[in-house]
């Protein structure tokens, strides 16, 4: 071999014991480490627990949209919905940890599934929280046949009558349950709470006059408003609706943990052993592109908004809200299935 054969080789064998030297010190497996360098080298794919459509599907669509540049690859939504979001939730956890499959998670799949399913609480381990990225606030709405007009009135209302009204919620343990059960409990009142199965169905019973009051996502509610169909009264959002200026929020009227349970939240996860410099690439980039004007553009049109949260902070909150939401279905009498 000639000198300068022998100097390549050993300057080779140099490069790659330092690049392994390098992979222990990061306390990753050289494959990892050389995985995360060359990440992302193909398109995305985000896994939304529910049908296209709905308020996670769309939130899912802006964000991919703004990732797609931030990432600088496709970021393509694959709906797996069915079974409350279970479905889409274990596929997640199952994918290969290898950050081309990151999925959303709510209130509903994080903090809520997996008190309600042990098939939930079975996957809750194997998921990483990634990023915390968009606020979407509630609106407490009523029919219109119930004659108020503010929520001074609704409450003077519901008081004077005793269980006289009713609540549609989309079912037993959801989070429309728990907000009308936490409003019953704080405001010391008696609305009958009936659950459907959906929100579809609770929205019709509403819309019909069947019950009389129905908590929803802004977004969603937003038609039924602007119809005139339905009155809002009370918001649970982080300041008052353009939209809706005149309705004021929970935590203005001096209910904030009946505010704070009403703010729906979308964040992303991932397989729970997806390497680490993969998971913080993820976060920068979708940081990243919910801040972008566009996207937050696009978002104040369906009444949310990215959040400034600490990322660090997003493990505890689901910690938090999970024991919270606890005590609530032990509150209501609701067992796990």
């Amino acid at each position: 071999m000639s000198t300068a054969s022998r100097q390549h080789s050993s300057f080779r064998r140099l490069s790659l014991i330092s690049f392994a030297t390098a992979s222990a010190l990061w306390g990753l497996p050289l494959s990892q480490v050389q995985a995360a360098e060359a990440y992302p080298s193909k398109p995305v794919k985000l896994i939304v627990p529910f049908a296209a459509g709905g308020s996670t599907d769309i939130v899912a669509r802006v964000i991919a949209e703004g990732m797609r540049s931030t990432l600088g690859q496709p970021v393509i939504v694959d709906n797996k919905g069915g079974a409350g979001g279970l479905i889409g939730s274990e596929a997640i956890a199952q994918a290969a940890p290898d950050g081309y499959t990151v999925g959303m998670a709510t209130v509903s799949t994080a903090a809520i599934n997996p008190l309600l399913y042990t098939r939930a609480a079975k996957i809750e381990g194997k998921l990483l929280p990634v990023a915390n990225l968009v606020t979407m606030p509630s609106v407490y709405m009523v029919h219109p046949k119930m004659g108020v007009k503010d929520f001074p009135g609704f409450l003077a209302k519901i008081k004077a009558q005793p269980g006289a009204y009713s609540a549609g919620v989309p079912g037993l343990g959801t989070l429309g349950h728990l907000m009308l059960a936490s409003f019953n409990e704080t405001m010391k009142t008696e609305v009958q709470i009936v659950p459907y199965r959906g929100n579809g169905p609770a929205l019709n019973d509403a819309l019909a006059g069947m019950v009389q009051v129905i908590a929803d996502q802004l977004p969603s509610a937003m038609p039924q408003i602007k119809g005139s169909k339905l009155v809002p009264i009370v918001l649970a959002g982080q300041s008052r609706s353009p939209d809706l200026p005149n309705v004021p929020t929970f935590k203005e009227l001096g209910y904030p943990e009946l505010n704070e349970l009403g703010i729906s939240w979308f964040g992303l996860v991932v397989p729970a052993a997806t390497p680490a410099p993969i998971v913080k690439q993820l976060q920068e980039a979708a940081v990243k592109a919910v801040h972008q004007p566009d996207v937050q553009k696009h978002l104040k049109t369906l009444g949310a908004a990215a959040t400034d949260m600490d990322q660090a902070q997003f493990p505890a909150q689901i910690a938090a809200e999970l024991k919270r939401n606890k005590a609530l279905l032990d509150k209501a009498g609701v067992k796990p299935e």
